[in-house]
């Protein structure tokens, strides 16, 4: 159960360990999209939200999941840069 735990709240965190709004952002984005798609395949066309409102949801959950993948690597770069400078 710990292991659980702790994999969680590694999923919220930074490759420095401090926790990451856009992860955060960016998993509840993608969380609530996949139950609101969930929830429209057994609900009536007239409760269905707004084709641009789950457009607006799904760029913003690819977009925070996107800028967390882009920091990755820019914090790899800066890495390597220091160690080669020491």
């Amino acid at each position: 159960m710990k292991k659980i735990i702790n994999w969680t709240s590694g999923l919220f965190k930074d490759e420095i360990g401090s926790p990451s709004s856009k992860r955060f952002v960016g998993i509840m984005c993608a969380v609530f999209l996949c139950i609101t798609m969930y929830h429209n395949s057994f609900s009536t066309v007239e409760t269905a939200p707004s084709s641009d409102l789950v457009n607006a949801v799904a760029l913003l959950a690819f977009g925070c999941l996107g800028l967390t993948s882009v920091d990755k690597f820019t914090k790899a770069k800066k890495d390597v840069k220091e160690t080669v400078e020491v």
